[in-house]
């Protein structure tokens, strides 16, 4: 399209995509938003570390054409619009495209920049790696046993914003529906003429592109675990469906490619027992059997028989290098990714639970000042890569803050990409600056003996352990 306010490189090329596939050229443009209040140093230091990891890993072959593109009070300030369509045009037009934080403006309009990049896109998948640097400090005996990555569904759940506020017309007239219409349900809120009302839609068609998004992911770069976090136990129909609708894609689309822990335990028993009769193997699984009624016996039988057919492909150990999918209880999860870290590895979740969860594990190897972040739709190729902290604006232009979660996230985008080496060289360099204990002020005044840079100086680390 014809843009007026973006300046579109005369020099560079679109990324496509074909076949799922995107197809990127030796000099693709790519758009970017510097960013809010600390947004702007970041940038610059940030800009400069994918430049350098570029050159330095294609000679001159490769060069990123960076097209601005306005959101949040850069935009509002010049154009009086803080997220202007041209913005929204070019990142569908060229579909990949890095961000820094944004301020969320005060008063009505748009609740969130980021939201609505993200619905504008429908970049269902949030995805979040956190892993750790040596050196870093952190508040857990042993940050290095934490390599995750999250797959956090991104458009669905209390993140919709159906809200009716107490006192409006619309709570009023939401409750007396309800009321009418389902009097068990209503009954069961405890104060409900002082209630806000919330809806959480959960739906099959959202669930099962992020969890076979997650599993494409894990079976690509060879991961171990898919961890389904939930809290079915209680929401039952919205989180609990999230669960069984995960484990169904799983099963209907990676077969061959996955197996489920509960198949893992009926196969493991048939190894070691091979002549136990189903109902024997169905004991073994399940301690409460016995008590069970005949038709709960029945289906934990049928659940044994089913996984056995599985023998040809998964028997004899087989199973042991399949990709295993679980699921978690999201309250444990925040326990066990602590005392058990090592047995997680990919975690898909609803949009809440991955929002609460990834900025936890951030807060076990550093903190969101080294948190990288992307918004993804895995269909259609469109994907921002952003920060995952806010715009502290009483550092603004300072440069001292910490550019890592932008630098961090700019080496997810370049994978993404399909540039690698390029990827490589950043998280060498990242990791040679921390070793150096060449560091911003929020690590620095942690760390014994270290040196204290500016953000640019940072970034300068950063390019010289490359």
């Amino acid at each position: 399209m014809a843009y007026s306010i973006v300046k579109v490189p005369t020099g560079g090329t679109k990324i496509g995509i074909q076949d799922n596939k995107l197809q990127v050229p030796n000099n693709p443009i790519l758009p970017f938003v510097e960013g809010d209040g600390t947004g702007r140093d970041i940038w610059n230091a940030s800009v400069r570390v994918f430049d350098a990891a570029v050159e330095k890993a294609y000679g001159g072959k490769r060069k990123i054409h960076w097209m601005e593109v306005y959101a949040g009070e850069k935009a509002f300030k010049l154009f009086g619009s803080w997220l202007p369509d041209e913005t929204i045009e070019a990142f569908k037009e060229f579909l990949v495209g890095i961000k820094g934080p944004l301020t969320t403006p005060i008063g009505g309009g748009i609740t969130s920049l980021n939201v609505a990049l993200r619905k504008a896109l429908d970049l269902y998948v949030c995805q979040r790696p956190v892993r750790y640097f040596k050196g870093v400090p952190s508040p857990v005996k042993h940050p290095e046993y934490v390599d995750m990555i999250i797959f956090r569904e991104n458009t669905e759940d209390i993140y919709t914003g159906i809200e009716f506020q107490l006192g409006t017309e619309g709570n009023k007239k939401f409750k007396q529906l309800f009321k009418e219409n389902f009097p068990k349900e209503y009954a069961k809120m405890r104060f409900p003429e002082t209630s806000g009302i919330g809806i959480k839609p959960v739906s099959s068609e959202g669930t099962e592109r992020l969890v076979r998004a997650a599993i494409q992911w894990a079976l690509t770069n060879k991961r171990k675990i898919l961890s389904l976090v939930h809290k079915g136990n209680i929401m039952k129909f919205t989180e609990g469906a999230f669960k069984d609708w995960g484990y169904g894609v799983a099963k209907r689309e990676f077969r061959n490619d996955i197996v489920t822990e509960r198949e893992t335990w009926i196969l493991g028993n048939k190894e070691k027992n091979p002549n136990w009769s189903a109902e024997e193997n169905a004991k073994a699984i399940d301690p409460g059997y016995e008590m069970m009624s005949p038709e709960q016996k029945q289906k934990i039988v049928r659940e044994v028989e089913e996984a056995l057919k599985l023998w040809p492909t998964h028997g004899d150990g087989k199973w042991k290098a399949k990709l295993l999918i679980k699921d978690t209880i999201a309250d444990i999860v925040f326990q066990q990714t602590i005392t058990r870290a090592r047995e997680f590895d990919v975690l898909a979740t609803p949009n809440l639970n991955g929002d609460y969860i990834s900025d936890a594990l951030a807060a076990q190897v550093g903190g969101m000042g080294i948190a990288p972040g992307a918004n993804i739709n895995y269909l259609t190729g469109h994907a921002i890569f952003e920060a995952t902290h806010g715009t502290a604006p009483k550092y603004a232009d300072l440069d001292k803050v910490n550019p890592g979660s932008v630098i961090l996230s700019g080496e997810m985008m370049l994978r993404y990409m399909g540039w690698g080496e390029a990827a490589d060289l950043i998280m060498k360099g990242m990791e040679g600056a921390i070793n150096a204990k060449t560091v911003t002020y929020d690590l620095a005044r942690m760390m014994d003996g270290a040196t204290e840079v500016k953000c640019s100086g940072f970034a300068d680390a950063v390019i010289k352990h490359m």
